[in-house]
């Protein structure tokens, strides 16, 4: 198999490409997205990041539920927001890479 430029060219477009996935992470980090439980009783802000920003939730719900089904729906709801922002990550990343698969991404 002959690279055109040799072995020293593919290393450079390695780094290149690497180096627009980056930037890609970097920019798409702070960008939000809302995970939802209980018909949307409880949402959670996620970043791209996979960092919780927020936590809203109605209030009568403390009242009117168990403790229990509060804190598994506010699990449910961060999960949901990571998850969203896992594939918004994985959609961004696509836009550099070309739609290519790169392990570990």
């Amino acid at each position: 198999m002959n690279f055109r430029g040799g072995m020293n060219e593919m290393l450079r477009q390695a780094a290149r490409a690497q180096r627009r996935i980056e930037q890609a992470k970097a920019e798409a980090k702070d960008r939000e997205v809302i995970g939802e439980a209980l018909g949307g009783k409880i949402k959670a802000t996620v970043t791209l990041g996979k960092q919780v920003k927020n936590l809203e939730f109605d209030e009568a719900l403390l009242a009117n539920e168990g403790g229990e089904i509060v804190r598994d729906a506010i699990c449910a709801a961060i999960n949901a927001g990571l998850e969203q922002a896992e594939k918004a990550m994985s959609l961004e990343l696509e836009k550099v890479t070309g739609g290519v698969k790169i392990p570990g991404l």
